[in-house]
């Protein structure tokens, strides 16, 4: 296995040629690279801009482990609206692979595209609620979703790839379960899990048991720690999760692949321009401060991964 780290905290908007580079040489071998929009996986995303990506990727010894794609929209009772999204991951799915990718990734989607409270606010508001409409046809919707599911996993299919769906809370597939259901119904050989245990900790799920009853579908993971209330991205060992468990429960899963840090909830994290929910606000470029925290991150999660039998590359 590897470790990586997701590039976004390190450089929220691209350019990514310099969070890259930082990323390899604070000791990772796999980063992730992000399409936030339409517009920034075509006008961003550039044949120009590919080459350069891979050619950063080669000189630093590193893979891309993962190309994240938004499709937010692909459980909306709109018929459009889950074709675009679908589109759009058709399009991510073509990128990825031009810039090396072997699996793309989205999270799980809000039933109907609903507006859900964020979680991180729960602690602090006195009713923590979402408006929903009478009416609404579940059963429908989640067949709607499953179908948008299957068009996305058989085109990552067709084209060589597999595609890694990421739990989150309050939508289809929050938590260890939720994530079977979906597989079962879905019934691809491509579709697995990006496992991301501080979004399923406060979703209810014991991270470790989670590893364990997912196994062999876990095709690629992102660690940060929390406090089991909210989804913060902490540096691992910071918050109330059991790493060594944790990385026991993928070597007896037989796990090979990435393990990239996710820390959006760090001092000197990167937020970019735009407002994104957020403590720590204010850098375009993660500080150094912030890749100290990746660092130990790293020697902490060898530690334990080399303790309980992984082979880390």
């Amino acid at each position: 296995m590897r470790f990586g780290a997701s590039v976004w905290p390190w450089k929220w908007d691209g350019p990514y040629d310099g969070a890259i580079a930082r990323i390899g040489d604070a000791g990772f071998r796999a980063t992730e690279l992000i399409a936030w929009d339409d517009d920034s996986l075509v006008n961003y995303y550039t044949p120009q801009t590919v080459k350069e990506l891979r050619g950063i990727l080669d000189d630093k010894g590193m893979t891309l482990s993962q190309f994240v794609v938004k499709t937010p929209r692909l459980a909306s009772p709109d018929p459009a609206e889950r074709a675009a999204s679908v589109d759009m991951f058709k399009q991510g799915v073509d990128k990825g692979i031009e810039l090396g990718a072997s699996i793309i990734n989205t999270v799980v989607h809000f039933p109907f595209a609903l507006e859900m409270p964020r979680i991180t606010d729960r602690p602090h508001v006195q009713l923590f609620t979402v408006d929903v409409p009478s009416g609404l046809d579940w059963d429908q919707n989640w067949l709607d979703y499953i179908d948008g599911l299957r068009k996305c996993a058989a085109y990552a299919e067709s084209a060589g790839v597999r595609y890694s769906l990421e739990p989150h809370p309050f939508r289809y597939g929050s938590t260890a379960e939720g994530l079977l259901r979906i597989l079962d119904a879905v019934d691809s050989p491509v579709l697995g899990i990006n496992l991301d245990p501080s979004h399923m900790f406060p979703s209810g799920d014991i991270p470790h048991v989670a590893v364990q009853r997912l196994g062999k579908r876990i095709i690629h993971c992102h660690f940060s720690d929390n406090d089991g209330e909210t989804n913060v991205h902490w540096r691992p060992g910071k918050g109330k999760i059991d790493w060594e468990k944790v990385l026991q429960g993928l070597k007896d899963a037989d796990f090979t692949g990435v393990v990239s840090l996710e820390f959006e909830d760090i001092p000197g994290v990167s937020r970019g321009v735009r407002d994104v929910p957020g403590v720590y606000k204010g850098n375009a470029v993660a500080t150094e401060e912030f890749v100290e925290e990746y660092r130990e991150a790293l020697g902490y999660l060898t530690g334990l991964a080399e303790k309980v039998g992984l082979v880390v590359e």
